[in-house]
């Protein structure tokens, strides 16, 4: 996954959270896990030494981590033995006990806490949601997966050696991004860093609501994928996959190098498509761009808006970005799959408090998500939250002097627009779907 630079066009970098602020979030976090039951209850007359410390001071703990930048387990160590975390004792226990624990306990709470702080978050966040952005879907979301980095693994030798140490790819995880909230919808893990994306896709959607619209790039281009969201009431977005063959069924507007129209995809008998797609094309500059939908109707949705909501599809690549390289996910901690997940999870759950931040900032200040810069909120928060008041309130009326609010970098919409009464709307009479044939593609 490419990594956009601090501040460039198409991203806003987020350094780690100033005190201040991640004492609140650290506060916000102490009151989710508080109701959150993690260590089951040991059955009567079993025998055993009691554990030294809590399932709840592990998970606990590692948020922290992840909330103040800390790149090492021993750091999690300390934290727990040295400095003490909230309410729970010190604990005098190992460095290794410690990672021993993360790795027998497994991440489930985790995804339990995500789920909850998540649902928390979504109530907050309600008042402040973007109507205009494809007001005809229920949702907007982004589908997209990220490979994990790198960590290096200890092998035992063939000849009865030394171990040799290797580099291996711990897995990736697939998303549903949540185009309006900012909010992480669905993460997966998968253990085969190399797996199709197409094989899970129908997983990773499972339970979106009708009438939702999702953006995707060629990874999930697929003549049975399009049919299957088609004809379970979903909407898409994407990208036109080069050399696919197409017939034009109706042509809604076409003049030089702008096209509007219904396809069929698939000009062969040995692969087509079942369902009608539309296909629009523009060029800006010496770049030719071409998108698919299943929006048959421009009156629905124009071209301009057709790729004003493909650019939104970077919004999962940022969020990927947020998790990766500004909150530590490519440090990861240890090469035992349960640590790295537990590390994934921890990440999620800070990300998701983040970019909530920034949204309410931005909708109670009336401007687009994008116009709120991160590094600026986190750094000047605490400096607003010093007299006492609601930082949220003072960043929102005094952002724009400060910088914190100001013009969005994202790289402007520059598809045409197309007046409405030079277009040509599809009959209603056109038929809309045929017998597919998919040569073995998922």
């Amino acid at each position: 996954m490419r990594r956009p630079p601090p501040d460039s066009p198409q991203t806003d970098a987020i350094a780690t959270p100033a005190p201040a602020v991640a004492d609140q979030i650290e506060a916000f976090l102490a009151a989710a896990i508080g109701d959150l039951a993690i260590e089951p209850a040991r059955p009567p007359g079993q025998a055993g030494r009691p554990r030294v410390f809590p399932s709840l001071c592990v998970w606990a703990g590692l948020l922290v981590c992840v909330l103040r930048g800390f790149s090492h387990q021993q750091q999690l160590w300390r934290l727990l033995s040295v400095r003490g975390l909230w309410s729970f004792p010190r604990l005098t226990v190992s460095d290794q006990a410690v990672l021993d624990r993360l790795a027998a306990e497994g991440a489930a709470p985790l995804p339990r806490l995500l789920d909850q702080i998540s649902a928390a978050l979504a109530v907050r966040l309600a008042p402040y949601l973007p109507a205009r952005l494809a007001p005809f879907a229920s949702e907007v979301v982004a589908i997209d997966a990220t490979t994990l980095d790198a960590v290096c693994q200890l092998l035992p030798a063939a000849d009865g050696g030394p171990p040799t140490r290797a580099r291996r790819l711990p897995g990736k995880l697939a998303a549903v991004f949540d185009v309006r909230r900012q909010q992480w919808w669905r993460v997966l893990y998968r253990p085969d860093a190399h797996e199709n994306d197409k094989l899970i896709a129908r997983e990773l959607i499972d339970g979106l609501p009708p009438h939702s619209l999702l953006l995707f790039d060629l990874g999930y281009f697929a003549f049975p994928w399009f049919d299957d969201l088609t004809t379970q009431d979903w909407w898409w977005v994407s990208r036109l996959r080069q050399k696919t063959s197409y017939t034009v069924r109706h042509v809604c507007y076409q003049q030089g190098d702008t096209f509007d129209g219904l396809v069929w995809l698939g000009a062969y008998r040995a692969d087509r498509a079942a369902q009608l797609v539309r296909l629009v094309r523009f060029r800006v500059g010496s770049v030719s761009y071409q998108y698919l939908t299943n929006v048959l109707d421009p009156e629905r949705l124009s071209l301009r808006q057709i790729a004003a909501l493909y650019q939104r599809r970077w919004d999962i690549e940022l969020a990927f970005n947020l998790i990766k390289t500004h909150l530590g996910l490519h440090l990861l901690w240890s090469g035992k799959d349960a640590v790295i997940l537990a590390q994934v999870w921890a990440v999620l759950i800070i990300a998701q408090i983040l970019q909530a931040l920034r949204v309410e900032v931005a909708g109670r200040a009336g401007v687009d998500v994008f116009a709120v810069s991160l590094p600026l909120l986190v750094e000047l928060a605490p400096q607003f939250a010093a007299d006492g008041h609601d930082p949220v309130a003072l960043l929102v009326a005094r952002g724009r002097a400060a910088g914190v609010i100001r013009p969005s970098r994202r790289t402007e919409n520059r598809a045409p627009h197309i007046p409405a009464r030079l277009i040509r709307p599809p009959p209603h009479d056109l038929c809309c779907s045929r017998t597919p044939r998919y040569a073995n593609k998922p």
